[in-house]
C-alpha cells in the first residue's frame, strides 16, 4: 500500500449495553441501547425502553454503560 493513502479504520459501533434502574421498584436490569422490543421491569412490569427506529427510548436512569 503507498505511504499516501492513510490506514483504514474500522468503524466502532454505537450501540452498547446499559443497566437501567427502574423508578418505581429500583430494581436493576441490563438492555441494549438500540432495543427492537419493549423491555419492561422483570420486578413491576414497567415499561423502561421503547424502541423508536434507532436509540430506545428509556424511562429509567442510567446506571452504567457496560462495554
Amino acid at each position: 500500500m503507498p505511504a499516501r493513502f492513510g490506514k483504514t479504520l474500522i468503524p466502532q459501533p454505537r450501540s452498547r449495553f446499559i443497566k437501567v434502574r427502574c423508578p418505581d421498584c429500583g430494581n436493576e436490569q441490563v438492555t441494549f441501547s438500540h432495543a427492537a422490543m419493549v423491555v419492561r421491569c422483570l420486578v413491576c412490569g414497567r415499561v423502561l425502553a421503547q424502541p423508536t427506529g434507532g436509540k430506545a427510548r428509556l424511562a429509567g436512569h442510567v446506571i452504567k454503560v457496560l462495554e
